[in-house]
């Protein structure tokens, strides 16, 4: 019987969450597209309660 055992020994558990990968840039259009979409938001927003008026008639 040998007098020494090798173990193999397991790295350490990290407890550290995984990073996160970058995030890729938004294309041109992605962008254009945004715009229009907050513009549009905003323009109904503001005309909301006149809207609102013309839709209960």
């Amino acid at each position: 019987m040998p007098a020494f055992t090798f173990e193999k020994i397991s790295p350490p558990v990290r407890r550290a969450p995984a990073a996160t990968p970058p995030q890729k840039p938004r294309g041109l259009i992605s962008q254009m597209i945004n715009r229009f979409a907050e513009r549009r938001a905003r323009r109904a927003l503001r005309a909301s309660p006149r809207g609102d008026e013309k839709l209960a008639k």
